[in-house]
């Protein structure tokens, strides 16, 4: 094993046996709050642990309105200390506007962009990544990934070409829905993959048993995608309050809660929570700061959703 990927794995053991997860998750200093950082296993690299997805909310089509409505929340994102932000050519339109509205965000950001192929066949797959690049309008991607492992051991040797040759940083798989996870497990057992994408929330903590501990005995960075259950959860607690814990790991919003249970988790690296609406995005990036759930707080707040 690479002795970087060996000596985060140890970390994060340590980590995973501590009573508390908060003080061990260091911070971005300097801005007006410190942002909740976790490190890529593979070069140690941090990441702000709230990130972005496009998936539907930034399919805004050709439209100039409906484009320029989202350039609110872009900005929202990274004044709340965002960085990653993830799509994909199976998001319609999504990477075109990444591509036009972010050279309007003011300072002008670097996002860590993350795209992915998602297409059969070697020379598809070459032609979709060069255009993903081109929509982005980025001198190169941060993390490319398969999409949904759709033929991802054509694409894998592609991927690994292109990181050598430093045409992109990090390469990585996905799934999602809870899905195909007897096959992405092994994948990423045999694989040097940087990075890893799946679905987890308080709906839905399968990966807590396999896939979670897997990715950090093999130090692979954790992408957590659908964090809301795809709007479920908040449907689930409509009406409710806040419950009191909530004040203990600094939430204001049922939307921070749900966040701050699954980037406390020691594995994952980042979530990628989906919106186009300003308020919602300001609500997220909340996550960002204050002190996350220890694993006692965890177990509580897990045991309190099963319960309700």
């Amino acid at each position: 094993m690479n002795p970087i990927r060996s000596l985060e794995r140890r970390r994060w053991l340590q980590r995973a046996g501590a009573a508390t997860l908060a003080p061990l998750v260091p911070r971005i200093a300097g801005a007006a709050t410190d942002f909740i950082t976790r490190a890529i296993p593979a070069t140690g690299e941090r990441l702000p642990v709230i990130g972005m997805g496009t998936w539907i909310t930034f399919d805004a089509g050709p439209i100039p309105a409906a484009r320029a409505n989202l350039l609110p929340v872009l900005q929202a994102f990274f004044d709340g200390g965002g960085s990653v932000i993830d799509s994909s050519p199976m998001y319609g339109s999504s990477e075109s506007v990444l591509g036009e509205l972010l050279p309007q965000v003011t300072p002008r950001p670097r996002p860590f962009a993350a795209s992915k192929v998602w297409t059969p066949g070697r020379a598809l797959g070459i032609n979709q990544m060069e255009r993903s690049r081109q929509l982005w309008d980025v001198p190169r991607l941060d993390l490319l990934q398969i999409h949904n492992m759709l033929d991802w051991r054509t694409h894998l040797p592609t991927l690994r070409e292109m990181k050598t040759a430093g045409r992109v940083r990090y390469i990585g798989i996905t799934t999602s829905h809870g899905a195909r996870h007897d096959e992405i497990a092994s994948a990423i057992a045999r694989e040097p993959f940087d990075f890893v994408q799946f679905t987890y929330s308080l709906a839905d903590r399968s990966v807590e048993r396999r896939l979670l501990p897997l990715a950090a005995e093999r130090g692979i960075a954790v992408i957590v995608n659908r964090p809301f259950d795809g709007g479920a959860l908040f449907r689930a607690v409509r009406g409710r309050p806040l419950p009191a814990l909530a004040r203990e790991i600094g939430c204001t919003a049922w939307s921070q809660y749900f966040l701050k249970f699954i980037v406390s988790h020691p594995a994952v690296t980042c979530a990628i929570p989906a919106t186009s609406q300003r308020a919602h995005m300001v609500e997220n990036m909340g996550a960002l700061a204050g002190p996350l759930p220890d694993a006692a707080t965890r177990r509580r707040m897990a045991d309190a959703f099963d319960s309700a």
